[in-house]
């Protein structure tokens, strides 16, 4: 294992440049990309493979960028592939992002130039923690964008690490870099073939040593209801509204549990997070996630015995069920391949921290990659808050980050 000193001198400044190019994603637009302006930031990465000098550089009519650095080692050497995503979130502006740098951070609350936006210490605990270190927010008005361009920073400044110094082993590396992850869509349409790689790792966590080999199961309910309309003053007896039908159902989940405003750790959720339509269609789009398939069974079941209660009252209604796959828990297919986790925690060792296993309260690109053939967990990035405007991360655990990705490319040539 290389133990030299490692340094990445342009971490920040390709960071800031990455988070100053608008890429948030629509969940509400069809096409792929869901949003034009991702165009731009892939271009770029394109480009800066290219300045690298790695090898079968590929920008796909989808929007993947594809890259490979290849093994300075003799013999058979598996293909690793570093993925990250450059989608930002649809929620919170990822417009005219201004990072600020909080160098030898106090250990107080951080409060932002724009919109009264504070990063409080006793909400954020893990905070304090970094007091001495080089804190990066925004000025209060947009999100950062370290979900996930710190994840691509810290990628290819490994990358640039392990090209100028030949003296490292390293086994075949696939840099991928993928559009529409934070809609859930980041792998519709790239293959594990087309990635060509043996295993791979998500760079798109969050808090220094965390290593997600572990995310919900997850599907989705639609729920459509037919009513019937009738002019409002001629109803009578007639009118069947399918607004209030939809809000009969919904009122009869729990207040106080299984919601994500009620639940944490493994514990999963129903979430009502769409309703639209007028008195003769309404459309509740639902979704359901849980650690393990029994348990989305159960929720779904749960949803579907309280429509069926429902439906008798409104005969001359119709009210159509649908359940919508979406991905399942990748620590099925990982505990099928444990080296790819084992190797993980000792490089994030060489890097002297203490690995945490930590599980995935959301979706990965990781999760639907490990069930097409390329297991696949997810390494962390330093990043906090994510998809806030308090979003912040801080620079020497971006550092950390790249220097694991070194030594995890090292222990794959053994």
């Amino acid at each position: 294992m290389n133990d030299q000193k490692m340094e990445f001198p342009d971490m920040q400044e390709r960071f800031f440049s990455y988070v100053k190019i608008d890429t948030q994603s629509s969940d509400s637009n069809p096409e792929f990309p869901s949003t034009a302006k991702q165009m731009n930031l892939l271009k770029k990465l394109k480009g800066d493979l290219e300045i690298l000098g790695l090898e079968e550089i590929e920008l796909t009519k989808w929007g993947y960028v594809l890259g490979t650095l290849k093994t300075n080692q003799q013999g058979k050497m598996p293909t690793i592939a570093l993925i990250a995503h450059v989608d930002t979130s649809p929620d919170v502006s990822g417009e005219n992002v201004n990072p600020l740098v909080h160098p030898q951070y106090d250990g107080k609350d951080i409060v932002l130039p724009k919109d009264g936006v504070i990063i409080k210490v006793d909400e954020n605990p893990y905070l304090k923690e970094k007091k001495g270190k080089t804190i990066i927010t925004t000025d209060g008005s947009t999100l950062l964008g370290a979900d996930d361009k710190a994840g691509a920073a810290e990628i290819l400044c490994a990358i640039k690490y392990l090209a100028v110094h030949p003296e490292i082993p390293r086994p075949n590396i696939r840099v991928l870099f993928t559009p529409d992850e934070e809609v859930g869509r980041g792998t519709e349409h790239i293959t594990a073939e087309e990635i060509k790689a043996d295993y791979g790792y998500t760079v798109d966590g969050e808090k220094l040593g965390e290593i997600e080999d572990e995310t919900f199961c997850a599907d989705s309910v639609d729920i459509v209801i037919t009513g019937v309309n009738i002019h409002p003053g001629y109803a009578k007896n007639k009118m069947v509204n399918s607004v209030k039908i939809a809000a009969e159902i919904i009122d009869q989940f729990h207040k106080d549990r299984m919601s994500p405003e009620t639940t944490e750790k493994r514990e999963g959720y129903i979430h009502p997070h769409q309703i639209s339509g007028n008195v003769e269609s309404t459309t509740i789009k639902i979704l359901i996630r849980d650690f393990d398939e029994s348990g989305l069974k159960e929720k779904e079941d749960y949803i579907k015995n309280i429509v069926d209660k429902i439906a008798p009252s409104y005969p001359k209604a119709k009210i159509d069920f649908k359940v919508i796959t979406s991905y399942r828990n990748m620590k099925y297919i990982l505990d099928k391949h444990p080296q790819v986790i084992d190797k993980a925690v000792k490089a994030i060792e060489a890097a002297g921290i203490d690995p945490i296993k930590n599980i995935i309260r959301g979706g990965t690109d990781g999760a639907r990659l490990s069930f097409m053939g390329l297991p696949t967990p997810n390494l962390f990035t330093g990043g906090s808050n994510v998809h806030s405007r308090q979003e912040w991360i801080a620079l020497e655990d971006m550092q950390k980050a790249s220097e694991v990705i070194v030594h995890l490319m090292q222990l794959w040539t053994h």
